[in-house]
């Protein structure tokens, strides 16, 4: 559990390492898309049968990158409009 915790954050920080631009997101919400991502991308492996969603593999490992990169670019959208909506 606590191996799942560490690779989702890593998996959240490439990500946000990756996506160009200014991320007002905080850790907790960088952990939490990293392990939505990394689930996504577990998933998907699992069904191209290249391993188990708990398993450690390398095309899990980019799938749940680029998963966490897509949904890091949704959380921002949808924070902005909320705070566009405010003002």
């Amino acid at each position: 559990m606590i191996g799942f915790i560490v690779a989702g954050l890593v998996i959240g920080a490439l990500a946000r390492l990756i996506k160009p631009g200014k991320q007002n997101l905080g850790i907790l919400a960088t952990l939490l898309l990293g392990l939505a991502g990394s689930v996504i991308g577990g998933s998907i492996a699992s069904l191209l049968r290249t391993g188990d969603i708990f398993e450690l593999n390398i095309l899990g490992f980019i799938v749940s990158v680029i998963c966490a990169v897509l949904l890091i670019g949704v959380a921002e959208s949808l924070s902005g409009r909320n705070r566009s909506g405010r003002a």
